[in-house]
């Protein structure tokens, strides 16, 4: 089994990172976590390569991460809450699956990416709702192929308490992971 993890976190040790460790506890085979905030990737340009042929004129990490995109079992969107929403960080990658667009409504292409399941993992306290979150990285995960999305895991009290001591949260992460861990066995 393989599975992708987006984490849209500047923080390395905060939150979202800690439901991604508990996560990442409950699956097995090979998990490749992308940090947005550190990885060397570009946001897209808008140069419309993809919209004629199957490529990126971008050359960076995101080569990387196409490739394991085609072939993954799942995909999962990990990320605080900023203003209601996903972090700008993994919205500059999701702008990347661009290249998934173009070649199903542009060019009548059938996309070169294994049917998967996904998750979406969010933090955050405060007034926020993750709602508009959520559908976000729905759409982003149904992008790249992903026909069955578990509910949103949501640690949202996260000013008052860590989201590693959200006790309902964790549990729905182990429900997640049980989740994907499925994918293999249907």
């Amino acid at each position: 089994m393989k599975t992708l993890i987006l984490n849209g976190s500047p923080h390395k040790n905060g939150d979202t990172a800690a439901l991604i460790n508990k996560l990442t506890e409950g699956l097995s085979g090979d998990i490749k976590i992308v940090n947005c905030y550190s990885a060397n990737l570009s946001p897209c340009v808008d140069c419309r390569i993809c919209r004629e042929k199957s490529s990126c004129a971008i050359d960076d990490e995101m080569q990387d991460i196409y490739r394991y995109i085609e072939v993954c079992d799942n995909a999962v969107i990990a990320s605080p809450i900023y203003f209601s929403e996903l972090t700008g960080k993994l919205l500059d990658i999701a702008s990347r699956f661009q290249l998934y667009y173009f070649a199903k409504y542009v060019r009548r292409e059938p996309i070169p990416v294994k049917r998967k399941r996904g998750a979406v993992i969010l933090t955050g306290g405060g007034t926020g709702n993750p709602l508009k979150a959520y559908d976000t990285a729905k759409f982003i995960l149904k992008q790249i192929n992903a026909a069955e999305i578990f509910p949103c895991v949501c640690s949202h009290n996260t000013d008052k308490i860590p989201a590693a001591l959200d006790e309902d949260c964790i549990s729905r992460i182990r429900e997640t992971a049980e989740f994907l861990s499925e994918s293999r066995k249907s």
